[in-house]
């Protein structure tokens, strides 16, 4: 794939927007790792080397179908459990609901003991990949190929690769012997790409005792996005996200032939009332997480919006050339109001029949703070047709965790070792993760998996020929290392050596937990 900088004719100014594109939207799944070349400095970390072959472990992942649905994530969750109690690791094989399907499904939980000073960290990835057409690829998505120095497949970013990164880190910290103040909990679900309701919302609900403790998550959602040669890089932290509104609307009206139609038919009053919700404007809003990250990201802006990006609000209100050129770019826009848009549409199975019902899905992604019933409730004015019913899909509120937080910093010294030329951003995700679930019990949860990905990189997420870079899943796992070492550090400085005071509960002795 070619670079947008490499094409004739494209300027660098549409490169700097392609560049905020990326850090601004997400896509379905949400997920913004990526497969780019080797930077130029690589994660400073004197360890030995490491004692396994990602890319080896990502293609056996790959192998293992669990396309949801249905899911059958069973296999793939007892794989890294095994590999975890290779490495000496605590693990469990956790079975979650199959909701009416008779493929198995669970998640994989391990636990590496530490010192027990600090609240638990958990490293959080999922199972579950969307479907893949092999016409469009180039490769078969199901057999975890390895092509020159990537390793090609369904789910090598999103997010088989994550869990690669995650268990690799955990056992090579197991493997050295090394104890951080806290325990490390790996942990990979099972129904994501669904919405996670019978995967990580399963295991909040019923299994807490899978997460006691535990005070920090890191998950998908960020990495870092490599830039022009000589422009410093970007590491995208997520700290919050849209929510979904998943809507189902029914038209009906009267059945009948084709050829003699009826005034009250369901599919025309379904399409008139979607062209009413499409034409639609959602009004601007700028919440401080979107305007903090617009701040941040200003150094960076092309010169005419550095102004306006580093006051967003205002700008949007006051400067209507600004406002013009923001709400232009379809990712920025997305990012300061609700927006929404019909997915699935089902009328009559044949073509001279007028069906009694037409239904139709809408994907709408509201704004943190946003309630899905009242989003409903606006909707039905918007419908302006009684006859059409509102059914909610898929809906949760959106959670944010602070920047201002021991891990953040962790990060940023981590950032600053890698590339004294980085930027750390904390980022505002148009899509959603599984991370609410964990922010909604206090857990502060940030979406960033350290690896490097140019914009072209993200295109392959969801899409044909997702693929990864040996070199970003080693690099990816000795950087994970050195951010959970630099959070000791990091904590033990600004509390000067001593714990937090949580009480944890259990042994500190590696073994089973009695349940």
């Amino acid at each position: 794939m070619q670079s947008l900088g490499g094409l004739p004719g494209v300027k660098k100014i549409h490169r700097s927007h392609a560049i905020f594109s990326a850090l601004g939207t997400f896509a379905a799944v949400a997920t913004i790792l990526a497969c780019a070349p080797t930077p130029a400095r690589a994660p400073s970390t004197a360890d030995d080397a490491p004692g396994y072959d990602a890319a080896d472990m990502l293609a056996r992942a790959i192998r293992i179908a669990t396309v949801n649905p249905p899911g059958d994530e069973a296999p793939l969750a007892r794989l890294f459990v095994e590999l975890l109690r290779d490495a000496g690791v605590e693990a469990e094989l956790v079975e979650t609901p199959a909701a009416g399907s008779r493929v198995g499904r669970a998640a994989a939980w391990g636990r590496l003991r530490g010192r027990g000073r600090r609240p638990a960290i958990v490293l959080l990835s999922h199972l579950d990949v969307v479907p893949a057409n092999p016409q469009e690829w180039s490769v078969d998505p199901f057999a975890g190929e390895r092509v020159g120095e990537y390793v090609v497949g369904r789910g090598a970013i999103d997010a088989k690769g994550v869990a690669v990164v995650h268990l690799l880190a955990v056992a090579e910290l197991a493997r050295r012997g090394v104890a951080l103040d806290r325990d490390v909990i790996f942990l990979s679900t099972p129904d994501e790409e669904l919405g996670g309701e019978l995967g990580a919302g399963y295991l909040v609900r019923e299994r807490k005792d899978l997460l006691r403790d535990a005070g920090y998550l890191l998950t998908e959602g960020g990495g870092v996005l490599v830039r022009d040669e000589g422009e410093a890089t970007v590491w995208g932290v997520a700290i919050t996200e849209k929510s979904p509104c998943w809507l189902r609307l029914e038209s009906r009206g009267t059945p009948g032939h084709s050829s003699v139609p009826g005034r009250d038919a369901a599919v025309p009053r379904l399409i008139a009332a979607l062209y009413r919700v499409q034409n639609q404007e959602a009004p601007v809003r700028v919440i401080p997480a979107v305007a903090a990250m617009f701040a941040a990201l200003a150094p960076l802006a092309p010169e005419e919006d550095r102004p306006g990006f580093a006051n967003l609000a205002s700008s949007l209100e006051l400067d209507p050339a600004f406002r013009a050129r923001f709400l232009s770019n379809l990712q920025y826009a997305a990012l300061v109001r609700n927006t929404v848009t019909p997915t699935v549409l089902e009328g009559s199975p044949r073509t001279n029949v007028v069906p009694a019902v037409a239904t139709a899905q809408l994907d709408a992604r509201l704004l943190p703070g946003e309630s899905c019933t009242h989003y409903s409730d606006q909707l039905r004015t918007v419908l302006a047709d009684p006859g059409i019913t509102i059914e909610r899909i898929l809906h949760f509120s959106s959670e944010s965790s602070s920047a201002d937080t021991p891990l953040f910093r962790a990060i940023e010294r981590v950032a600053a070792r890698t590339d004294p030329e980085s930027l750390v951003v904390p980022r505002v995700l148009a899509g959603f993760t599984d991370a609410h679930y964990f922010r909604a019990q206090g857990i502060t949860a940030y979406g960033f998996v350290p690896r490097w990905y140019s914009v072209d990189d993200l295109r392959s997420v969801h899409g044909p020929d997702e693929r990864v870079s040996v070199a970003n899943l080693e690099r990816g796992v000795a950087t994970l290392i050195a951010i959970l070492k630099e959070l000791d550090r990091v904590e033990a400085s600004e509390t000067g050596g001593r714990g937090d005071g949580v009480d944890l509960h259990f042994s500190q002795a590696p073994g089973p937990v009695d349940r």
